[in-house]
């Protein structure tokens, strides 16, 4: 059949499965919008109030779902708006096609009125982009980049479609898309070596991250670490992808986690790694992480091996078959006395609470308040900085996809975009995005959004009025130099979330908290809380940058 460039892609878009995306029309994508308006029967748009906005969105619509999320911007600072929402889905490895305008192939390279070189800007933060200039290419061209969005390591791919080209007609025959399987790359003697190093340790651990979540193999880890009597730690990025009431599990480790997953680091013969990267938040001194222990890694990206930690043993592949291969080849085994060792461990972080106040209320009050109201299935959305570390420590997650936050860029706005992202691809789930006063600042403009779709968002700002993570980096490091970290924003959060037609509530200390949330959660209608935390809050423990557990800071005085 015969069709012009708009409707060729809402026919790809259809043919992907894409019911949803997000977006903020302009000129070089009028064509492209006019052909939504025609589809809107099948294709719903939800409208941002800021580029950034949309690409957060169609980030935490994929976090949440597993699908490919989809933004459309148009050129010029349309395309450059979306660039730190591509990043983050970059550095985080989540399936994005983000589709912009640009100027008419004739105007290309002349410094035309909104053009701009997206596709040389966003080179260092796609797996793919392409500039389409012939129509007849166009179809293909979105096949393949959601085959590539979503095959392998999953993440981010741009399309680049000049205005002409989207107005041009060619013919068009409807495909089935097509997903390419990952093949396990390594061999039988590979697992078999591999099983037999499991089997011969007596203190295991698995170290888990984002990857099992973005394979969506929960079950074959749990299945996993059931055999091997493994416990486990979590990245930031892994929390959903190991229940946290499992008896196995330690919590998270790294900068910012626990104790008993820092000591089991240390002190353990064997870390099994599982979808993660050794980032430097976990790794901290990468010569001296897991200095005493075989290393296995698992991953489904080759590129990761031996990228940050030396490693004994490897096993690439999709982990939902290169975990099932290896439970398959280990032995059934116990370590009681070693998980006893951890549990142990679990009871001595030294970070003492700080006490109770008529002013403030203690975050981990207020997070533990939340989680006793919420359900497994409540989305929990975060910024970046300390609400987020907070969050990380306290909040139990039962199941996967219900955590969204920037963790390998963390960028400070994501929260907002990401919650109605969240929202509208899980109707009838509880989405409650934690935020700090400095990120909710960032994006609060998406209110507009959540608002105009009236999406039931909780927002928790825990408002202590300071830049509270560079703040506390600059009590350790700085001798207490607070350079720009006291801003001294007089935002009444509240009357603001009213200006935008939401609900506004204030928690002002522990007292309040559960009556305050438990008119949130009664709520039908959208919700932002004003919580007061004190400025000298901090996230403790800490491993400074580039130490290990024995440098753990417990205790800021």
């Amino acid at each position: 059949m015969q069709l012009n460039g708009s409707e060729i892609i809402a026919e790809c878009l259809l043919e992907q499965g894409v019911d949803t995306v997000f977006g903020y029309p302009g000129g070089a994508v009028l064509n492209i919008y006019d052909a939504l308006y025609k589809y809107s029967d099948r294709i719903t748009h939800i409208l941002s109030a800021h580029e950034q906005g949309a690409a957060h969105a169609a980030d935490g619509y994929a976090r949440t779902t597993g699908k490919c999320g989809v933004v459309i911007a148009t050129s010029g600072p349309g395309a450059t708006n979306l660039v730190t929402g591509i990043a983050t889905a970059f550095m985080d490895s989540i399936p994005m096609v983000a589709i912009t305008g640009n100027v008419s192939n004739d105007l290309l390279a002349r410094d035309s009125f909104q053009e701009v070189d997206i596709c040389g800007i966003t080179l260092p933060v796609t797996k793919h982009n392409f500039i389409v200039k012939n129509v007849k290419d166009l179809a293909n061209v979105i096949r393949k980049a959601f085959r590539i969005a979503m095959s392998g390591r999953k993440g981010p791919v741009l399309i680049d479609i000049p205005k002409d080209v989207t107005g041009a007609v060619c013919e068009y025959t409807p495909e089935e898309p097509v997903i390419s399987p990952e093949p396990v790359l390594s061999s039988q003697s590979e697992f078999e070596a591999a099983a037999q190093a499991i089997d011969s340790a007596k203190r295991p651990m698995i170290y888990m991250g984002g990857g099992v979540i973005s394979s969506d193999a929960e079950k074959q880890l749990l299945d996993f670490a059931e055999k091997t009597d493994c416990p486990v730690a979590t990245s930031i990025m892994g929390l959903g992808g190991f229940p946290s009431s499992h008896r196995l599990f330690m919590g998270t480790i790294g900068m910012h986690g626990g104790y008993e997953t820092g000591k089991a680091a240390d002190n353990c013969d064997l870390i099994i790694t599982v979808g993660a990267r050794f980032s430097d938040r976990v790794a901290g001194d990468r010569k001296k992480f897991g200095e005493k222990a075989t290393i296995i890694q698992l991953d489904i990206d080759k590129a990761e091996i031996n990228k940050n930690v030396r490693t004994d043993y490897s096993l690439v592949g999709d982990l939902k078959d290169t975990l099932a291969r290896l439970t398959e080849a280990v032995s059934l085994t116990k370590h009681d006395e070693w998980n006893a060792q951890v549990s142990e461990w679990s009871k001595k972080s030294g970070v003492k609470e700080t006490p109770k106040s008529d002013d403030y209320a203690h975050p981990y009050h207020v997070i533990e308040a939340v989680r006793a109201l919420a359900s497994d299935d409540d989305i929990i959305v975060t910024d970046v900085g300390q609400h987020q570390m907070w969050v990380s420590q306290k909040y139990s997650f039962e199941k996967p996809r219900r955590w969204c936050t920037s963790g390998g860029l963390g960028t400070m706005g994501y929260g907002l975009g990401a919650a109605v992202g969240s929202a509208v691809a899980n109707p009838g789930k509880r989405v409650i995005l934690f935020t700090g006063d400095g990120s909710f600042h960032m994006n609060l403009n998406e209110l507009a959004t959540v608002c105009s779709y009236d999406l039931p968002i909780i927002v928790v700002v825990m408002n202590n009025t300071v830049l509270g993570m560079v703040r506390q980096w600059q009590k350790l490091f700085y001798g207490r130099r607070f350079s720009q970290t006291d801003p001294h924003r007089k935002t009444d959060f509240t009357a603001l979330a009213q200006a935008f037609g939401v609900k506004g509530l204030r928690i002002h200390n522990d007292d309040d908290a559960e009556k305050v949330l438990a008119e949130a959660f009664a709520s039908k209608e959208p919700v932002v809380i004003d919580c007061r935390i004190s400025p000298d809050e901090n996230v403790l423990p800490m491993i400074p940058p580039g130490k290990t557990v024995d440098d753990m800071v417990t205790e800021m005085e």
